[in-house]
């Protein structure tokens, strides 16, 4: 017996979708997870350092604002809870990185 032709191609497809990950990172494709997390990051970095939201979204244009909203109130709450102080930043603002041109910030996904 012989295998229909849509079985074969599904059955040649298959090495392609096993590297979907792979593809995906290759042609620099926005993956919804990693912008989550970034963007919790971003906001519980910023509360811990004692920033506020708005200054957060000023630093941080390109990252996702629920993400770092999110980020920064469970920071907030965290913070309430244990009795902890903001850690402020120790670098002096004319030795920290500033972005260059190729360090854009990304387009927030879904926009």
């Amino acid at each position: 017996m012989r295998p229909a032709l849509p079985t074969l191609f599904l059955l040649a497809l298959l090495p392609l979708v096993a590297g979907c990950d792979q593809l995906t990172s290759a042609l620099d494709l926005p993956n919804p997870k990693r912008t989550e997390a970034e963007g919790r990051a971003i906001g519980s970095a910023c509360r811990h350092a004692g920033r506020s939201l708005e200054d957060c979204f000023t630093l941080n244009p390109g990252a996702e604002k629920a993400a770092v909203f999110s980020g920064w109130r469970e920071m907030n709450d965290y913070m309430m809870e244990h009795k902890l102080e903001v850690v402020p930043s120790q670098i002096p603002p004319t030795q920290r990185q500033q972005p260059t041109a190729t360090q854009a910030p990304r387009p927030a996904a879904g926009h």
